[in-house]
């Protein structure tokens, strides 16, 4: 394997000249460049950024822990931050935490094993499964995205997810509908009781009664959702639209509802938190909040290089604004159809 040392040598040379270039950390003509990347290109050079960082009392390398990739928020998310990674010189360790918080606590010590920097986190738990500035501790510098709360005393970035549910049930509400039932995500989850919470307070700010058994988690997976959906529609009277809470349960609701041979929106709307990029192929292409994943992939990225570039001060949260995407599964309930259909005749 060919060391730092051999392609000073093929290039003419210092391994300084090579490292700097490699690096970045200090100043290098175009010509030596030329030559250090020609070396390093036809002798198969690899550098060892943990070595290098071990040198250097610096690291390349950053962690990033969320709780399921195969859902597509998470696929975006992973994809924008390795983008944010890439263009400021970082590689990323991605780790699957599969929602347990235990597998998360191993995959950051992990990370910090391999000598990461910093790593960005979406927590799994809610708060009773941590203890106050666990985070923050230790050498490793944290910053938390999605299930972001202040009590895990590091730097946070989520969306305003009771003005993301807002922004779906005032829409059900506008179009006539009473009787709207929640496909809820894990309760334990500050992410999931914040949604719960914009839900109810806009029933309750628009007049309209909160029925406890018009809500069913889905645990943000797409099985439970299916099996939610099931569950609620067992109420009579039926509910005549469904808000659910991510894009993973959508899709088992849509299922379900497919399955019940029930039509959307003839038979019942439907409206979630989650664009993903089958939602329009969906017939009907399906009405959704969308959070703004480029966003705030870059802002936890800058956040965590601030903090490893040395800022101080107490945690920081930042919250971003969702946006309502109209498509075509939602419309007035049937039985304000029905009633306009006999005015008409």
């Amino acid at each position: 394997m060919a060391t730092m040392k051999d392609v000073a040598r093929a290039a003419g040379v210092s391994v300084y000249t090579v490292s700097a270039t490699l690096s970045g950390s200090a100043p290098v003509s175009p010509e030596l460049k030329a030559r250090v990347r020609q070396a390093v290109k036809a002798l198969g050079y690899e550098r060892n950024s943990v070595a290098s960082g071990l040198r250097q009392g610096t690291s390349s390398l950053i962690g990033l822990v969320v709780s399921d990739v195969t859902n597509p928020f998470f696929t975006e998310l992973v994809d924008r931050i390795q983008i944010e990674a890439r263009q400021h010189g970082y590689s990323v360790l991605l780790g699957i935490s599969g929602h347990d918080v235990a597998r998360e606590a191993e995959l950051l010590r992990l990370m910090r094993s391999q000598q990461a920097a910093g790593a960005i986190l979406g927590p799994a738990g809610g708060a009773a499964d941590y203890r106050a500035a666990d985070l923050a501790a230790g050498r490793m510098k944290v910053v938390a995205i999605d299930n972001a709360f202040p009590a895990l005393g590091v730097d946070a970035i989520g969306l305003d997810n009771r003005k993301a549910a807002a922004l779906a049930v005032s829409h059900l509400l506008d179009l006539g509908h009473r009787r709207i039932a929640m496909v809820g995500g894990v309760p334990r989850q500050h992410v999931a009781r914040e949604r719960l919470a914009g839900y109810r307070d806009t029933l309750r700010r628009r007049g309209v009664a909160f029925v406890p058994a018009l809500i069913e988690p889905g645990n943000f997976r797409l099985e439970d959702g299916y099996a939610a959906c099931k569950k609620l529609l067992r109420n009579d009277p039926r509910p005549s639209a469904l808000f659910v809470a991510n894009n993973l349960m959508l899709i088992g609701v849509m299922r379900a509802l497919g399955d019940l041979g029930l039509r959307v929106p003839q038979d019942i709307s439907v409206c979630s938190i989650d664009d993903f990029p089958w939602a329009s192929a969906f017939q009907p292409a399906l009405t959704v909040v969308q959070q703004p994943i480029a966003d705030m992939a870059g802002a936890a990225f800058r956040a965590l290089l601030g903090r490893l570039g040395g800022e101080a001060g107490p945690p920081a949260r930042q919250l971003l604004s969702p946006h309502l995407v109209v498509r075509q599964s939602c419309a007035a309930p049937p039985s304000r159809l029905s009633a306009r259909r006999q005015v008409c005749s």
